[in-house]
């Protein structure tokens, strides 16, 4: 599947109506491939189709949480492609509040995991059989860094994201014999509506003990994130996944990401987490608590001995 070979490919990409899914879907249809774009928003898919214009891009609605809809989808991807099934699955459709992880409630937490980690899985198992039976495909799962890495107030979204790492790992092993391969992409800090959407959560969250913290670090993501990089980064790693003849495992973008990880491996656990109380404003100054609460240490009584026992 080299980009050198020209092959065309029918791509469907789940979350496709904004940030990584809609640039990565106007993407690979600029290569030239068949791209069949998917969300939920009947809106925003008819304004992709129509920026798409002369492009091989056909869009469908598709919750990744309905059974009734992902049945559906399998169906117009038929439709679309006379019966022969999709190449690519790109499972892009996620989203995350962040929060201090024990202040986010069962169903916040549950509902990260339906869209996050079943949707993704149920959305996999609806199009593996077509290509288990051709005896090719590719699934190409968007995770993170944070899949990877967590960090404060990320635990609950992290932990979705550690969850498809594992996952994909093991579709990897058991649907090679099959002639299907799986890939990660991990995205590092991108600009769209993901993190401004996820951080002005924090806002709502004035009644926990962390309220003055949780201040500090929204007024700090903001000003973070002219660092961000661009989603076309991801969607030429996703591309990259798509077209390499043999692809890779893990796609980590932007490159520099490498360093976060580099970082994480070699610092000692003790040094990690101080950087990690500091990137979260997590002090007792900050706090508002006079001095942070030690585990207590069991005091070991000490046999007495013989001469002073008698």
């Amino acid at each position: 599947m080299s980009s050198a070979s020209k092959t065309i490919l029918t791509i469907l990409i789940t979350g496709a109506t904004a940030g990584i899914g809609r640039v990565t879907a106007l993407h690979l249809a600029r290569q030239g491939h068949h791209v069949i774009a998917s969300g939920r928003k009947r809106a925003e898919l008819a304004k992709l189709k129509s920026e798409a214009s002369g492009l091989n891009l056909d869009t469908l609605e598709l919750d990744v949480t309905s059974a009734t809809s992902i049945v559906a989808a399998v169906a117009t991807a038929d439709a679309l492609t006379a019966g022969r099934g999709i190449d690519v699955l790109v499972n892009n459709a996620g989203f995350g509040v962040l929060g201090p992880t024990s202040e986010i409630g069962d169903a916040e937490m549950r509902r990260q995991y339906e869209t996050n980690v079943f949707g993704l899985m149920n959305v996999t198992r609806a199009f593996i059989p077509q290509m288990r039976a051709r005896g090719s495909g590719r699934i190409i799962n968007v995770s993170s860094l944070g899949g990877r890495i967590t960090l404060p107030y990320f635990g609950v979204y992290n932990s979705t994201k550690y969850a498809i790492e594992s996952l994909s790992d093991a579709l990897r092993y058991e649907l090679r014999p099959f002639g299907i391969a799986v890939s990660l992409i991990e995205p590092g800090v991108i600009r769209t509506n993901f993190e401004a959407t996820a951080v002005a959560k924090l806002g709502e969250l004035t009644e926990t003990p962390y309220s003055a913290a949780l201040a500090k670090y929204e007024a700090m993501s903001k000003l973070a994130d002219r660092f961000a990089s661009e989603p076309i980064v991801i969607a030429k790693a996703i591309a990259r996944a798509v077209n390499a003849r043999r692809p890779s495992a893990r796609y980590v973008a932007p490159f520099s990401q490498h360093f976060a990880l580099l970082l994480n491996a070699i610092m000692p656990t003790f040094v990690w987490d101080w950087a990690m109380r500091k990137l979260g404003f997590l002090s007792p100054k900050h706090l508002g608590v006079e001095r942070a609460v030690q585990p207590a240490t069991p005091v070991v009584a000490r046999p007495e001995s013989r001469a002073a026992a008698n």
